[in-house]
């Protein structure tokens, strides 16, 4: 049986993870080009956004076109906290989270009784609307001059620098990843995983699907709040540009490329997508084509991503081949019906 990275990690997960844990402590000191720093730490952020993406994904079988308006909604959640009323960053964060969190339970509330394909067009919707209004609410939002002077994150009067921005994305992630691990291996998780698998089935076996997706978007909403929040206070300006659709398509092929339905594989593909730009800036403009490429070849060439786990994209296959074998059994047995009637 050919092994894959998915069998690796499993495998050798323990070594593994400590070599990691051991490189990621060490990475700061290594890198002695502070515009590096700021790279990996952007990668800190997509990986919780990618994260939490996922969970609509990967483990709910949902489709969202919009995952960056829930990210803008927590980065001018905090911002103006921060600026209008001088809250702590720590505060703003809880507060973005929750506020990014609330809409995204108002998504799911109007849109997760209707078919699947109703939340996708709706986040779509809901994503330019978000974009529309930042761009225009000038007296809140100061419209395309956008916000500047974000204060960075203090801690004890200690305000934060660039490596203490990046061990704290690091302490993020970690409380992420642990808490997405648990979620998945509870019974809320089995329950989301039984949604993705077959919603009928599901239903029959008592599930309420309704208040699973709608719990399941509102926890990715809330996560994704938070990696606003966090991205403000680090980069200190925002503006519309920064939350629109590409930003949303940016994150669900990440989350393709690396695998749906694995912890590990949106964590691969966010790293993978914001370090590929930096190592071909000549192709800059031609991002979003890249993108596009990648997630065409991921879809139809690997459903299962990088990591080869059954997730949105894997399982369509195989439900298409299980209904057809039904139909041609059903047709076999009413041809073989006739074919009886008419011999007698």
């Amino acid at each position: 049986m050919k092994a894959t990275l998915k069998n690796i990690v499993i495998r050798f997960r323990i070594p593994l993870l400590i070599a990691l844990g051991i490189a990621l402590l060490g990475l700061p000191f290594l890198l002695t080009n502070a515009y590096l720093l700021r790279v990996a730490t952007m990668v800190g952020i997509y990986i919780v956004l990618a994260s939490s993406l996922n969970i609509v994904i990967g483990f709910t079988g949902m489709f969202s076109l919009g995952h960056g308006a829930f990210y803008g909604l927590g980065a001018y959640c905090s911002a103006l906290l921060a600026l209008r009323l001088g809250w702590s960053f720590w505060v703003c964060m809880l507060a973005a989270g929750v506020f990014a969190g609330f809409w995204g339970a108002m998504i799911g509330l109007a849109t997760l009784r209707l078919r699947a394909i109703f939340l996708a067009f709706t986040t779509l919707g809901f994503g330019e609307i978000v974009r529309i209004l930042i761009l225009n609410w000038t007296p809140l939002t100061r419209g395309p001059m956008g916000l500047v002077g974000i204060p960075v994150p203090n801690l004890f009067g200690q305000k934060f620098n660039s490596m203490h921005s990046y061990y704290l994305i690091l302490v993020l992630i970690v409380i992420v990843v642990v808490f997405i691990h648990r979620l998945s291996a509870s019974k809320v998780g089995r329950a989301f995983l039984a949604i993705r698998e077959d919603e009928l089935a599901a239903k029959s076996m008592g599930i309420n699907v309704f208040a699973y997706k709608t719990l399941a978007f509102t926890i990715a909403c809330f996560i994704a709040g938070i990696a606003g929040s966090f991205y403000a206070h680090f980069a200190r300006f925002l503006s519309a540009d920064q939350f629109s659709g590409n930003e949303s398509f940016t994150v669900l092929t990440m989350v393709a490329l690396g695998g749906t339905g694995s912890i590990v594989g949106p964590m691969l593909g966010a790293g993978i997508l914001v370090l590929l730009p930096e190592l071909f800036r000549f192709m800059s403009q031609y991002r979003m084509v890249l993108y596009g490429l990648i997630l065409i070849g991921v879809i139809v060439l690997r459903p299962g991503g990088i990591m080869g786990v059954k997730g949105l994209f894997e399982r369509s296959e195989p439900l298409f081949k299980k209904h057809r074998k039904r139909g041609q059994k059903r047709q076999r047995a009413v041809v073989g019906g006739a074919e009886r009637e008419l011999q007698h």
